[in-house]
């Protein structure tokens, strides 16, 4: 398997047959739940990872699309790794009720898009497929940190 489909389907989550962009935003849950919870880091950990994994992403984003001659091809899935880690860095209690909510809040705005995350992905190649989900983790880390604040996780 070409490097730039590994990175890119997120070690193949993007191939699944049912809600590939879910399957890799859990298979990005997953990763977190080790680091955090099993390894005890912080999940402020997740931010470097981002910072660490978003210009392969970006790239390997870009080689498929341009592989397939299709924008945004559905099997790229790194971009939803990417943004659900964004979204769980904000976890402050981990446990299963602040994993679901994350996970939820970061599907809910990688989904509907709102304003400004659409207009994102207008950006073009990988930078456009990884950029808008980066956002919606933004978004869904805010909202992480209100629950939080307000004691509802």
């Amino acid at each position: 398997m070409k490097l730039s489909r590994l990175i890119g389907t997120w070690f193949g989550c993007g191939y699944s047959p049912v809600a590939p962009g879910t399957a890799g935003s859990l298979g990005g849950l997953v990763i977190a739940i080790l680091l955090v919870s099993y390894a005890g880091l912080s999940p402020l950990v997740l931010i470097a990872f981002t910072a660490a994994l978003t210009p392969a992403g970006i790239w390997a984003a870009g080689a498929i699309e341009r592989e397939l001659g299709r924008e945004d091809p559905g099997l790229v899935v790194v971009d939803e790794v990417l943004g659900q880690w964004l979204t769980a860095a904000a976890i402050v209690r981990p446990g299963w009720r602040s994993y679901v909510l994350a996970f939820a809040l970061f599907r809910i705005f990688d989904i509907t898009k709102p304003w400004p995350i659409r207009n994102l992905e207008k950006l073009h190649g990988g930078l456009g497929i990884v950029a808008d989900d980066l956002l919606a983790g933004v978004y869904g880390a805010v909202l992480m940190t209100g629950a939080a604040y307000f004691s509802l996780i």
